[in-house]
This record gives C-alpha cells, structure tokens and sequence, in this order.
C-alpha cells in the first residue's frame, strides 16, 4: 500500500511525485520614505501555487496505484487536457498514510490547472513524465449594474455585488472508492477536522474504516 495517496480532480496519480512544491506569493509593498529609510507594508498573501512531476506508466507496475483498475498512459494525457479544456475548478487531495494503513493527515486544496507538460523519453520505455502547476482557486464575487434612474443627462446605475452561492449540503452521503471521512467532511462541511462528530454521529468506532456504498449522516455535525 503507497505510503501517499495523491489525486487531482476525479484521478487518482498511479504513482505519487516525489516531491512537491508550494509557493506562496508575497503581496507585502515596501515604501522608501523621504530620509531613506524603509516601510513595509503587509498585504494579504497571493494564492498557493503547486508544481510538481509524475510518472505515468504505460504498463502495469507493481509498486503503481490503480483503484479502478489498470489505465494507460494515454488515459492520464487526455484527463489532463480535459481539465484544461473545461476550465473548471477541481480538488487536490494528498492522503498520507502509515506503514500500518492509518491515516495520518491529508491535505484538501481547490485548485485550478494553469499548466502541464508531457515529456516522453526514450530512456523511460513507454512512459511518460508529466509536469504540473496547480494554482488555489477562491470562489469570487461577481459585480454588475443595473439601471435605477433615466435621466436627461443619461442613466444612472446602481453597482449589485453577488456572491455564488455556498455549496449545498446534503443530510446524507454515500461513501465511494477512495473517500476517507476527512474527505468528505472536508467536501461537504468545510471543514475535514469534522471528522470524528461526523464519526461519533454515525456510530463509526474507527474513523479509517468505512467501505464503498457505506451511507452516513453528514447534515447534523
């Protein structure tokens, strides 16, 4: 069993980067005053930014991980162009886990994919590297005007600010292949730490264990 689990949208990395990088943008501005010295002004920080690489076997490895079952490599290259393509918003998950199966601690980002590239290299056979770049993705506010007042001198407007509206949460949920309570939680509620309420709720003794098809209360934490 892979000792870390990481999956971008819907697929789930046949074999997980060796490493990976998360950047921080610096928004902070920094003034020279009049006398030479300097301020620093603190500013909210840029979003998070993600690159790594990964091998995409073209054949059947044994130390690779395939939880539906062995892909090509063909079958990663056209998930990856897809989410290009579709523009969307997508979750990061890292699942790390002890030698003994527990879970340790995961990480759960929403991200965007800013860009890829696929090198292929004789001296890799048939496989593939991907390299990636993910970007944290926040959900923003979507500003518009709409006429109030015509006037001679043309029309006044009013400015509407909207917020997309918050995921929905359902009162129960059905467990699938891959899916760890922190998961969920973190999906559904917001918050993966909910974990053990939403445990304790449903009368799960243990936390790591829950299997597929498995439904469980969620809308009560």
């Amino acid at each position: 069993m892979p000792l870390y689990k990481v999956s971008i949208g819907q697929v789930a990395l046949p074999v997980a980067p060796s490493k990976i990088t998360m950047k921080i943008k610096n928004n902070n501005k920094t003034m020279e005053l009049i006398d030479g010295s300097e301020i620093n002004f603190i500013r909210t920080p840029g979003l998070k930014e993600f690159s790594f690489e990964f091998l995409i076997p073209h054949v059947k490895y044994p130390f690779a991980y395939y939880p539906d079952g062995f892909q090509t490599a063909q079958v990663y290259i056209d998930a990856l162009k897809l989410m290009k393509i579709e523009k969307k918003w997508f979750q990061f998950d890292i699942q790390r886990q002890l030698p003994n199966g527990k879970t340790e601690f995961e990480t759960s980002e929403t991200v965007t994919l800013e860009d890829y590239t696929i090198t292929e290299d004789t001296g890799n056979g048939l496989d593939f590297i991907a390299n990636v770049t993910l970007k944290q993705y926040n959900e923003h506010k979507i500003t518009h005007v709409e006429p109030v007042q015509t006037t001679e001198d043309g029309v006044v407007v009013k400015e509407v600010t909207e917020r997309k509206s918050d995921k929905k949460t359902s009162n129960v949920y059905t467990v699938k292949k891959g899916d760890s309570l922190w998961k969920i939680c973190k999906a559904q509620l917001g918050d993966g730490a909910n974990f053990k309420e939403i445990a304790k709720l449903n009368g799960i003794s243990n936390p790591n264990l829950i299997y597929p098809g498995q439904v469980i209360q969620i809308g009560n934490a």
